[in-house]
């Protein structure tokens, strides 16, 4: 059974600032903001919502298929997923454009500030999703717009299930948009700050919104997560990381395990719980691909 992955590949460019941001920022000077931060640590990964969580769904012993689009410059990540196994058939490369690009600046609360550079990303509409025999489901993660809204008729029109996961492209979407997303969907996956902005822009509240799919999660960081069913919440505890080393992609690695879960029919608490753990598995590391996953240790 596959999963298809549908968002982005980015090279993500990954620096840490050795303060905090509420420190460097004043409240009632936001309208004329001017800062700069030092950061003495950079280094450049392999990332994007589609890289990330089949580089966790793989690891984890599934089958991920994702769909993307790279630019002139992605040949070494092309190089990569085949070396790790995953496949690159529904992955296109083209000539005229750069490979999405992500400029990512931590501090030590785990505080994120994020530039993105598109690139290739907006092209990505034209890979289409077709039924396939061994293609069970699927799911769109931030993506082109145009491609989120296309692959998601796409899922439904081809009968495969598929979790709704806009990140960081919810803002690109108005209520009515959002609304057929999720009734489209089988399950929705937001952390808090998107719940809030889902439940504000859709009219509905979280328990409205999971009486409409199977399942909603809202990720929670260190605190876990709740899972919405038929308008019952169930919350889902964290798991302490050995150590906290870089939050990004821990929230990929986290849908990489439920996507393992779901392609097992496991209950949405199980495949949360083992998301919890990945997760807790991948903060430890420093980047969103460098992780490595037990699978005995974690019974799977």
């Amino acid at each position: 059974m596959a999963a298809v992955i549908c968002g982005s590949l980015a090279f993500d460019t990954i620096m840490t600032f050795e303060g905090r941001f509420a420190d460097q920022i004043l409240p009632d000077q936001l309208h004329i903001l001017n800062v700069s931060f030092l950061v003495p640590t950079l280094r450049r990964d392999f990332g994007g919502c589609a890289g990330n969580i089949a580089y966790s769904l793989n690891a984890l012993g599934g089958t991920a298929l994702p769909m993307a689009t790279l630019g002139s410059d992605g040949a070494t990540y092309l190089e990569r997923m085949r070396s790790l196994g995953i496949s690159t058939e529904f992955v296109r490369q083209l000539d005229d454009t750069f490979t999405a690009q992500a400029m990512i600046m931590s501090d030590v609360d785990n505080n994120q500030i994020t530039a993105f550079h598109p690139g290739a990303m907006q092209q990505a509409h034209v890979t289409k999703v077709a039924a396939r025999e061994d293609i069970k489901l699927g799911i769109i993660a931030p993506d082109g717009r145009d491609a989120m809204l296309q692959h998601a008729e796409q899922f439904a029109a081809a009968g495969i299930p598929f979790v709704f996961d806009p990140g960081q492209g919810l803002p690109m979407f108005d209520g009515e948009a959002l609304r057929h997303f999720v009734d489209l969907a089988s399950w929705v996956v937001v952390n808090d700050y998107e719940g809030k902005m889902l439940s504000q822009r859709t009219g509905w509240s979280l328990a409205e919104i999971s009486r409409r799919v199977r399942g909603l999660v809202v990720t929670l960081a260190a605190e876990g997560c709740e899972i919405w069913t038929d308008g019952e919440r169930e919350h889902v505890p964290g798991v302490v990381a050995t150590e906290v080393v870089e939050p990004t992609g821990c929230g990929d690695a986290w849908r990489g395990a439920l996507l393992f879960g779901l392609e097992k029919g496991w209950p949405l608490a199980q495949c949360a719980a083992l998301g919890n753990k990945v997760g807790a598995i991948k903060i430890a590391q420093r980047g969103p691909q460098n992780y490595e996953i037990d699978r005995k240790a974690l019974g799977v």
